[in-house]
């Protein structure tokens, strides 16, 4: 069966191609599995494609080979649930892979559009960042948008209230901002994650005119985001660590841990924390004296 392809996936004029979006996705998650990871015999290089076949997918799925087909050519308007979960099984997906599947195989029903309107950090959790002053503690939203954070954040990533609101961006300033590349130890690391989170949002808002206009942005300025963006990896962003060379206080090995706050999962409240007694803590004590008289609270910097 000829499996060859046209990679459609990427910005159109008002949002992604849903469709495209789902057809290179299951394409590029059953590429990076080889038969042996599933139980099947290898024929070496009797192959022609990476990873398993759709055949061989189908089989493992119990679906037939044309319905996999139709689905994987981006066809998924009537795909049951119990269809996208033996799917799901086969491709050995995580749990944001599955709900990444979902969203690209069954979009939510486009409404008319609208003007887009401004996230905005409820006050009480403004007000909950201003009382967090020894944690760096920000409030991130759609698109990776930067929409508030406290003193202590500030003095750790660079005070943001002195960028035009446009460019309060974690992917822009990730790509196209040579003091973050030298700011994270591993970039590699938070290069990749911040497209995964990219990749999830797309695939809960393919229609968003704003979402494909920065995808569109990056791809033309970072090469590094083009071949991230071509992979389809996604990732929630729950918690985890990051090694941050700060050029005060020097190296810090930070923990970070991510909060939805209540009624809104459109926003991220996210905190860095260091081993109690750890070099990097004390670190951020001496930060977190510096940081109160040089860098302003981005929890009063207005937001659009």
């Amino acid at each position: 069966m000829d499996e060859r392809h046209t990679d459609r996936a990427g910005p159109t004029g008002g949002g992604l191609d849903p469709r495209a979006e789902l057809s290179e996705f299951l394409r590029t998650r059953r590429a990076r599995l080889k038969p042996q990871d599933v139980g099947l015999p290898d024929f070496g290089r009797h192959r022609r494609v990476p990873g398993l076949r759709r055949e061989e997918l189908a089989q493992l799925a119990g679906v037939s080979v044309a319905y996999y087909t139709r689905l994987e050519q981006g066809n998924g308007q009537n795909v049951s649930a119990e269809v996208l979960d033996s799917i799901a099984r086969a491709l050995r997906l995580t749990d944001a892979e599955r709900a990444h599947l979902t969203h690209l195989a069954k979009p939510k029903r486009l409404r008319r559009k609208q003007p887009a309107r401004a996230q905005q950090p409820r006050l009480a959790l403004r007000q909950l960042l201003e009382s967090m002053d020894t944690v760096p503690a920000y409030v991130v939203g759609r698109r990776s948008e930067i929409l508030a954070w406290n003193r202590m954040a500030a003095a750790l990533f660079g005070d943001w209230g002195r960028l035009p609101v446009a460019e309060r961006n974690w992917a822009r300033l990730v790509f196209l901002d040579p003091e973050y590349r030298e700011l994270f130890a591993e970039w590699d690391q938070k290069a990749s994650d911040m497209v995964a989170y990219l990749r999830m949002d797309a695939g809960r808002h393919p229609d968003d005119p704003q979402l494909s206009a920065l995808v569109g942005e990056l791809s033309v300025k970072s090469e590094e985001f083009r071949r991230l963006w071509a992979a389809h990896d996604v990732k929630e962003k729950t918690h985890g660590r990051k090694r941050v060379r700060h050029p005060l206080v020097g190296e810090l090995d930070l923990f970070f841990e991510s909060f939805s706050p209540a009624g809104d999962t459109e926003q991220s409240l996210v905190t860095y924390f260091a081993e109690p007694g750890s070099p990097s803590a004390e670190a951020l004590r001496l930060l977190a004296s510096w940081g109160a008289d040089a860098h302003r609270s981005g929890t009063s910097a207005p937001t659009a």
